[in-house]
Parts: structure tokens; sequence; C-alpha cells
């Protein structure tokens, strides 16, 4: 079931954080997450009172399976524009979450008047790409050596989609 996280998911979002860091394709590398529960609290509170975010968790019985932080800004000129963060659990992977995540994001997005959804993914992400590429999104750019993982430079490639 895909809905809003709410507070009481601080430490379970903690954990599928901490699990999808491992898979060592996302900003954070493993183990280099220091945040706390009481702070993932605050920030889906914050993410809850604005109208320009949202954060969408795929719940399974219970487990956090998957999540989709979409941020928006209440600057006008870009008022239209959305970034998107996903991170799927590996053990859930490959059944069909992140495309329900983006199913969801894409009937809120039109609700709320988006045109433009941006998102950025490490080059070597293969498996995040097809998804990406499987919801519409093209590549517009490259970051080069935007990250350095286990001593290599590495890129990002910068996505958009528009609604």
């Amino acid at each position: 079931m895909i809905r809003k996280a709410v507070p009481d998911d601080a430490e379970r979002l903690l954990q599928l954080f901490k699990e999808v860091d491992q898979s060592n394709v996302m900003l954070y590398g493993p183990g280099e997450r220091q945040t706390r529960p009481e702070q993932i609290r605050k920030r889906i509170t914050a993410v809850s009172e604005t109208d320009t975010s949202v954060w969408l968790v795929e719940d399974i019985g219970g487990v956090l399976a998957g999540y989709l932080l979409i941020e928006g800004s209440a600057l006008e000129r870009v008022q239209h524009t959305i970034y998107l963060v996903i991170g799927i659990s590996e053990a859930f992977r490959g059944q069909g979450i992140g495309t329900r995540l983006f199913e969801e994001m894409e009937k809120w997005a039109v609700e709320h008047a988006i045109h433009r959804v941006e998102l950025t993914v490490l080059a070597h992400n293969e498996s995040a790409r097809a998804l990406y590429r499987k919801m519409g999104f093209e590549v517009e750019g490259t970051k080069r050596n935007s990250v350095f993982i286990d001593g290599r430079y590495c890129d990002e490639y910068y996505l958009s989609k528009l609604i």
C-alpha cells in the first residue's frame, strides 16, 4: 500500500534508508548516515505541512519497502518543478514498487500542476536507470566526477520528465 509518510514511520524509514545505503549507489555510503529518528520525524512533519512536497512510502504489512520523496519549491518561478529521491529495499526490488511509487507521484504532480520532474542517478546504477527510462525520464546532462566512491570518481546523470 502506498501512502504518505507519517511521523510514526521515522524509525522504520531510517532503517530503510540505512538498508538502501548498503547498495552503495546512493549519496550516503554504507554506514555513513548518522541521522537519528527524531530528525526524520521532524522532516516528515515539515514535508507534510507544505503543499509543495510529499513523502510517499510503500507499506507492506508494516514493513516499509520503498520511499519516494517529492520536493518542490515555494518560489514562483519554479513551482512547476519537483525533485525526487527514491529508494527501494533490496528484498523488494523487481516487484513493481518503484513503478507504483512513480505512478502515485504522477497523480500527485497532476493534482499540483507540476510540469517538470527531476532526479539524479549514478551513471553505473543500471537497474535504477532502467526504471527511470521505463517511467519516461530522459538524461539531460552528466555531472562528471560528482561522487567519489570506493576510491574512484563517478558520474551522475541529471534526468527529467515533462508531465
